[in-house]
């Protein structure tokens, strides 16, 4: 599985994203939109505008987050085949 991270260093939810792979053992590329030239324009070309994180799997585009909600980790468990250890949310 390839699986590309976007994000930014002041995003709460993309560390929250990153922690959860990295608690899993589960292997990313971070993309820091703030820091890539073209990384921005990346997102908005597959999501319509700048919301991050987000994670490309395999080439598939998927917001691993709700707005307002926060990260969706049971959604990310099933997704990843893994378990949440109780912080679903």
């Amino acid at each position: 599985m390839d699986l590309l991270v976007y994000s930014a260093s002041w995003c709460r939810d993309c560390r929250t994203a990153k922690r959860f792979l990295t608690e899993h053992n589960i292997p990313f590329r971070e993309i820091d939109i703030e820091t890539t030239p073209g990384a921005a324009d990346e997102v908005m070309e597959h999501v319509g505008k700048r919301a991050i994180p987000q994670f490309v799997i395999d080439g598939k585009w998927v917001q691993p987050y709700r707005p307002g909600h926060g990260f969706l980790h049971a959604e990310m468990a099933e997704l990843f085949g893994v378990n949440v250890h109780g912080s679903a949310k």
